[in-house]
């Protein structure tokens, strides 16, 4: 099976670096799907776990992505991500805090002129990612 060398990237480190089978991402218009040699293409990347086929297709790592650009290029897969977490490095308890508080602004919004409804959407939505993808250690 054919691989193709993929690097997720963030501000701050590189996350992973190594050949992939396939990645399934969730671009600005839905799941992506790329494999070696696709088509080139660059694309916005939505808060959402980032899944790895490693070793022929027998293992999959997923990575919990925070929002950022996909590039594809037939000899080389780039993630240029805001934050990006692999399993072992998520911590459940900050995790779980973060979405707990996520959802009491949301559900205290209606009363408050003061939350921001969309951040603390994103910010759940970031919390779920990394509690999702930790839980596939």
């Amino acid at each position: 099976m054919r691989t193709v060398p993929l690097e997720i990237v963030t501000p701050d480190r590189q996350v992973y670096s190594g050949e992939v089978n396939m990645i399934i991402a969730r671009g600005g218009d839905g799941e992506l799907g790329i494999l070696p040699g696709h088509t080139p293409i660059v694309t916005t990347l939505k808060v959402a776990p980032l899944r790895m086929q490693l070793n022929d297709g027998t293992r999959e790592v997923q990575v919990a992505v925070s929002g950022g650009f996909l590039e594809v290029q037939p000899e080389k897969i780039t993630v240029l991500a805001t934050a990006a977490e692999l399993p072992e490095e998520i911590d459940f308890d900050r995790a779980e805090r973060a979405k707990q508080r996520a959802e009491g602004r949301i559900s205290g919004a209606a009363n408050s002129a003061e939350i921001n409804v969309e951040r603390a959407v994103l910010a759940l939505q970031r919390a779920t990612t990394r509690l999702q993808v930790g839980r596939t250690r």
